[in-house]
């Protein structure tokens, strides 16, 4: 604006003037005019320019700042995750620890249950090969030895052990059993059930009902004579009948009768050493 007012006045003072100076003066005084009004144009225009400018970098001001607020916002989402994501991370940390616990000590009870059922195998297979080793040949043909699942069977036939139809013992089943007693004696973690078998030939005496009365009788015989002529611990004792109803052969021949009348010595590990193990047992722990 000042510049315009000083234009104005020029043109007022030359008006006035033209008469009192020369051409060569006016014409010099011309030339400043335009040469003011040429720049007075520029800087209208440069001021137009710079007030876009202004606008432009207003805008882009705010748009910046937007810009910014939104990556605050951005970055506290991240941050809330993140620490979301570090919570869940401890505690899954926490529960695969727990997790590699339960594994490793169940890894242990499996490497005890391994050792457990190795050292009976182990236990099983001397005891039967002693057993065998002092049974003389002709006593084996009256007496089987096996191992079944970690168990120890000397199957003991009728003949050999009592007076034909009766549960007494024979005299010559003394010179098997004392044998067989020896084995129980040193092999003292082991327990002893004596099983009674009969064939399917009804039996009826005063004192035998049946093959059941046979079957027990002459298993609490077995028993009787481990514990009073052998001294057997009669804790580590157990006698059962089985009558007619636990066959390994068929009935229906004399070889197969002759079979299914016995008595078995079962040799297991005492139950105390597995409820120990079981006891043992690591617990899953949910979390």
């Amino acid at each position: 604006m000042k510049l315009f007012t000083r234009s104005f006045f020029v043109l007022a003072l030359l008006a006035g003037v033209t008469s009192c100076v020369s051409t060569k003066k006016f014409n010099a005084l011309q030339t400043d005019y335009n040469s003011l009004m040429a720049k007075s144009t520029e800087l209208a225009r440069d001021g137009e320019t710079c007030k876009n400018n202004l606008e432009r970098a207003t805008i882009a001001l705010n748009s910046l700042q937007q810009q910014i607020e939104a990556e605050k916002d951005h970055v506290k989402s991240l941050q809330s995750a993140l620490d979301k994501c570090l919570t869940s991370a401890g505690q899954g940390n926490v529960n695969i620890s727990k997790l590699v616990d339960e594994i490793n000590a169940s890894n242990k009870y499996i490497q005890e249950l391994i050792s457990s059922k190795n050292k009976s195998d182990s236990l099983n297979m001397v005891l039967t090969n002693n057993l065998t080793r002092s049974l003389s040949r002709e006593e084996m043909r009256d007496v089987d030895v096996k191992v079944l699942k970690g168990v120890v069977y000397i199957s003991l036939s009728d003949n050999m052990l009592y007076k034909s139809g009766s549960y007494e013992i024979s005299d010559k089943a003394g010179s098997t059993l004392s044998k067989i007693a020896k084995i129980i004696t040193d092999y003292k973690d082991y327990d002893v059930l004596i099983e009674g078998n009969t064939d399917d030939v009804p039996i009826s005496k005063p004192n035998i009902r049946n093959n059941w009365d046979l079957s027990t009788l002459r298993a609490s015989s077995v028993v009787q004579a481990l514990q009073n002529n052998y001294g057997i611990d009669p804790k580590r004792l157990t006698a059962g009948g089985r009558g007619e109803y636990n066959p390994v052969a068929s009935n229906a021949s004399p070889d197969g009768k002759a079979r299914n009348r016995r008595t078995e010595i079962i040799i297991t590990p005492k139950l105390d050493q597995f409820m120990d193990l079981i006891e043992k047992a690591p617990e899953s722990k949910k979390s």
